[in-house]
C-alpha cells in the first residue's frame, strides 16, 4: 500500500510542480489575496476527483475517443488564447497590489468559476491527471492507495503555493513585478494554446 501512495505522490508531484495555467491562477489569487485558499482547495479536489477517474477507468475511455481529445484539444486551445489576451493587457496597464485594492473585489462564485474554467478548460490537466498518472495508477497494486498520494501532492503544492505568495505579497506589490508575471502568463498561456494547435 505505501509503494502505492509514494508512487502517485512523486508521479504527481512532477507533474504538477511545471509552470501550468493552474499554478499561474493560483500564484495570482494569491498575490492579490483574492480568496487564494478556496482556489487552492478547488484545484486539489479536481486534481484528486480526475485522478481517481483516470485510475479507475476514464484514462481508457478517451484515449480510445478521438472525437473527445479534438474537443478538448480545440476548446482548451481558445480558452488559453483568450486568458492569455486578458494576461496581456493587464501587463500593458499600470497596476499592483495595491492599486488593486481600490478595483472591486470579485466574489468568490466568480473566482471560483473562474478557477474551474482555468482547471477544466485546460486539456494538458486531462493528459495529465486522467491519461498520464490516471494511466500509471489503474498498474498500482493498491490504485486506491495511488490516488490518495497523488492527491497528497497535489495538497501540499497548491496550499504552500498559496499561503507562500500571500505572505510574499508585501514584497511582490510593485508596478514592474506585476506585469512581468502578468506578461509571463501571457506568453505560456500562447505557448501552450499554440502546442496544442500545432499538434492537432
Amino acid at each position: 500500500m505505501w509503494q502505492s501512495y509514494v508512487n502517485g505522490l512523486l508521479v504527481a508531484a512532477g507533474l504538477i510542480m511545471a509552470i501550468g495555467t493552474q499554478n499561474a491562477f493560483v500564484l495570482a489569487q494569491s498575490l492579490r489575496r483574492e480568496h487564494h485558499l478556496p482556489v487552492a482547495a478547488l484545484c486539489v479536489t479536481c486534481d484528486a476527483l480526475l485522478v481517481a477517474a483516470g485510475v479507475f477507468g476514464l484514462a481508457t475511455i478517451l484515449a480510445q475517443n478521438p472525437l473527445l481529445l479534438a474537443i478538448a484539444r480545440w476548446g482548451g486551445a481558445a480558452f488559453l488564447l483568450w486568458y492569455g489576451s486578458l494576461a496581456l493587457r493587464r501587463a500593458c496597464s499600470r497596476q499592483s497590489l495595491q492599486q488593486g485594492e481600490n478595483q472591486t473585489v470579485r466574489s468568490l462564485r466568480a473566482v471560483l468559476l473562474s478557477a474551474l474554467a482555468v482547471t477544466l478548460l485546460n486539456p494538458h490537466v486531462y493528459l495529465d491527471t486522467v491519461l498520464l498518472i490516471g494511466s500509471l495508477g489503474a498498474q498500482q497494486t493498491v490504485p486506491s492507495a495511488y490516488v490518495v498520494g497523488a492527491a497528497s501532492a497535489s495538497l501540499l503544492w497548491f496550499f504552500t503555493l498559496a499561503l507562500g505568495a500571500a505572505w510574499l505579497a508585501p514584497w511582490l506589490a510593485r508596478p514592474s513585478t506585476w506585469r512581468t508575471l502578468d506578461l509571463l502568463v501571457a506568453v505560456m498561456m500562447f505557448a501552450v494554446a499554440f502546442q496544442l494547435i500545432s499538434a492537432a
